[in-house]
């Protein structure tokens, strides 16, 4: 009996390994990965569109330095200045601050060396409520230089340029597609491929600090985003 048994499996194991191959992807889904196929004139497209979105918040960018005529000197003046610029922006921002480890080096002079200077930056977020107060608390402080501060889109608005963005090249591209057509005197239009990229465009935006004037959240740059879609139409 377990002989006669051991035969059936290796005959039906010997009928599976002469079997044709059988593909696992249904043929629409084939047809899908190949792509259609053109067989009137094939029109490739190129667009790119931008806009801006509402600002929610800034990061900005500092530069904190200070002078001594020694390198233990500088960093420990460096030190007092970081600690008390982090009392005055910690309870600003969102999130943490980022301050990387100090860089060091001579100031030469016209002759011999004139000093030492120690060098970090700040980085951190704050909302458009606390946007002024920023610049006017680290305008006061010495050794203290902003060097950008770049808007920030909420997640929701940057979701809603970016779909904005896609259905004007769509719309752009089907007209160009359209216009095309009836120059050549063809009547069908199928798209093809559609090849999108986008990416947000942070746009910095470079002031000195200074505690004399104010400054407004919504005069600052907003920020833009981009969009490039890549489209091919069969016009027959």
């Amino acid at each position: 009996m377990a002989s006669d048994l051991n035969r059936h499996l290796n005959k039906l194991a010997i009928a599976l390994l002469v079997l044709p191959t059988v593909s696992l992807f249904p043929l629409a889904a084939l047809a899908e990965i190949r792509g259609p196929e053109c067989r009137g004139i094939l029109l490739q497209l190129n667009l790119r569109e931008s806009g801006e979105s509402p600002t929610e918040s800034f990061r900005f960018n500092l530069r904190l330095e200070a002078e001594a005529p020694t390198s233990a000197a500088a960093l420990d003046q460096l030190g007092d200045r970081q600690d008390r610029l982090r009392q005055q922006l910690e309870p600003l921002v969102q999130g943490r601050l980022v301050i990387p480890a100090p860089n060091t080096y001579e100031m030469a002079g016209s002759k011999s060396p004139s000093g030492f200077r120690a060098v970090t930056t700040i980085t951190g977020t704050v909302g458009r409520g606390n946007y002024d107060t920023l610049i006017q608390r680290a305008g006061r402080l010495p050794g203290v230089r902003l060097q950008g501060m770049t808007s920030l889109p909420s997640s929701s608005g940057q979701n809603r340029l970016q779909e904005q963005l896609l259905e004007r090249a769509l719309q752009r591209g089907r007209r160009q597609a359209e216009r095309t057509a009836a120059a050549l005197k063809l009547r069908r239009i199928a798209l093809l491929r559609i090849d999108q990229r986008s990416h947000s465009s942070l746009r910095p935006s470079p002031m000195g600090v200074s505690a004399a004037p104010r400054f407004r959240p919504e005069e600052a740059p907003l920020p833009t985003g981009s969009l490039s879609l890549a489209l091919d139409y069969c016009l027959s």
